[in-house]
């Protein structure tokens, strides 16, 4: 773990860089806003902490209301639960006599669920849950068109429902029914298809577990982009929004039902760089280059310089194209850069420098990042 780069009543201009700053006033209107959007509705929070792998914002958003966290990685989970959280979804399937050892244990202090898509991971899980003598929420996950982990819709998923809830140390707690790539689908009309399919497979597979007569508690899903379509289809119970807490450059192009751009939350997450040469006209450099921003879902936006681009990054260079920018930039400056995407970008730092109007106020550590198995 590295020393953070700011101290508690620096200005933003003391920050050292690249470094990963919270707006304090825009993470906590969007932590209020999506808490009393699912309340209206009548569904419940599990945010996902997959996007910022820190305890500290999982108990916040746990005291504005959210039921507990979810995550991908045991971890991620050993991480939240070492925090103080004590309600954790692993997402995810998992593998590997040591990775259920590691969750087995975590369920002695914490409410511990866990998906699958097969029945000798269940039979796994059912062993290392009797061996540890605790029992595991169990969750049947299904394909519901992301066409990545999930066993097929209909009477599959309910053989396995039945498989699990006869396995003695699982807990049968619903159906994982997420679909990821819904989530940057740019116009609500086609986001809005894309679950109502979703919908419909959900709903075929309710349907053959009834069948067999084993109730399904929750149905758990959605996310940022798509949670309105599930938390008013009567099906879902549970949403796992994740990214609405920080945003990104990628989840700003989604846009609302009027064509307008997206901004149900607002873009609380920043990278900090400095400019560090301008020897080209047009061009300047920052110190952010891959090792510092997630680029998978496209270039960072700059937050500070209307008009001007971040393009071309390597190792730890980034170039700002400012030949269409609202000004130049000045040597030695340090301007705020919105993420691509903000879950990998998250990975890269060990720290959160807090800001509320252009001050440290707080530091969290990133006790989560680099936590892939």
């Amino acid at each position: 773990m590295t020393l953070p780069p700011a101290e508690i009543g620096d200005n933003l201009q003391d920050i050292d860089t690249p470094a990963l700053i919270i707006d304090l006033d825009a993470f906590e209107a969007n932590i209020a806003k999506l808490a009393q959007t699912v309340s209206d509705y009548g569904v419940r929070l599990r945010a996902h902490s997959k996007t910022h792998k820190c305890p500290e914002i999982a108990l916040r958003q746990m005291a504005a209301g959210a039921i507990g966290v979810c995550c991908q990685k045991v971890g991620e989970a050993e991480a939240m639960v070492a925090g103080g959280v004590n309600n954790v979804l692993v997402t995810n399937e998992i593998w590997g006599e040591k990775k259920l050892k590691r969750l087995a244990a975590l369920a002695k202090d914490a409410t511990i669920g866990i998906c699958v898509d097969d029945a000798t991971n269940a039979q796994d899980l059912g062993q290392v849950a009797r061996d540890a003598g605790v029992e595991l929420d169990v969750y049947v996950e299904i394909d519901v068109g992301a066409g990545r982990c999930g066993i097929a819709p209909g009477k599959a998923a309910a053989d396995l429902v039945g498989i699990v809830d006869a396995e003695e140390g699982l807990n049968f707690q619903g159906l994982q029914a997420y679909h990821g790539s819904a989530q940057h689908i740019r116009t609500a009309n086609e986001r809005g298809a894309a679950i109502g399919g979703t919908c419909d497979l959900v709903k075929e597979t309710l349907a053959e577990i009834a069948k067999i007569g084993i109730d399904v508690p929750t149905v758990t899903g959605a996310g940022t982009g798509s949670f309105r379509f599930e938390a008013t289809s009567g099906i879902y119970q549970e949403m796992q929004c994740g990214s609405y807490i920080f945003m990104d450059a990628d989840y700003a192009q989604n846009k609302d039902e009027q064509g307008d751009p997206f901004t149900d939350f607002r873009h609380s997450l920043y990278v900090l760089v400095t400019v560090m040469s301008a020897t080209k006209p047009g061009k300047a450099v920052v110190d952010a280059g891959h090792k510092a921003l997630g680029n998978d879902q496209g270039m960072p936006w700059v937050a500070d310089i209307p008009g001007a681009r971040y393009q071309r990054p390597s190792d730890d260079h980034g170039t700002l194209i400012l030949e269409k920018a609202a000004r130049d930039v000045i040597l030695g400056e340090k301007l705020r850069i919105i993420p691509g995407h903000c879950d990998p970008t998250v990975n890269l730092y060990d720290w959160y420098v807090v800001v509320k109007g252009g001050c440290v106020v707080d530091l969290w550590e990133i006790t989560a990042r680099g936590a892939i198995r």
